[in-house]
């Protein structure tokens, strides 16, 4: 009997490392926060707000909240009133520095369409 589309194991869903790094920073907004974090280090919420235009208090915070939760990023509160909460990278999330330049290096080349 021919299988279905659904029973079909795909073996790269668990075992291919690109789908796994994907997995944490492929979201449409990750990379851009991870990449101002590597140039800026710390950031406060409302200062990664304004580098990031057109991103959402919703998005924003989900974002941060998954990086979080994928010891991607560290998220720092004083407890102070007005709450002042900054984040920067992890030493993990310190490790995609190098891909994240290459990617922008890649991008800088070749964003004008030529090879």
């Amino acid at each position: 009997m021919k299988k279905k589309t659904s029973d079909f194991e795909n073996p790269y869903k668990e075992k291919c490392p690109i789908v796994y790094a994907m997995s944490i920073i492929g979201a449409k907004w990750k990379i851009p926060i991870l990449w101002h974090l590597a140039h800026y280090e710390i950031l406060h919420y409302n200062e990664l707000k304004r580098h990031l235009n057109g991103i959402t208090n919703t998005v924003l915070t989900r974002c941060l909240r998954e990086l979080e939760d994928d010891n991607i990023v560290i998220r720092k509160s004083d407890n102070l009133v007005p709450p002042s909460v900054t984040y920067e990278l992890t030493e993990i999330g310190q490790k995609l520095i190098p891909a994240l330049n290459d990617l922008y290096n890649w991008g800088e080349h070749h964003r004008d369409g030529t090879v």
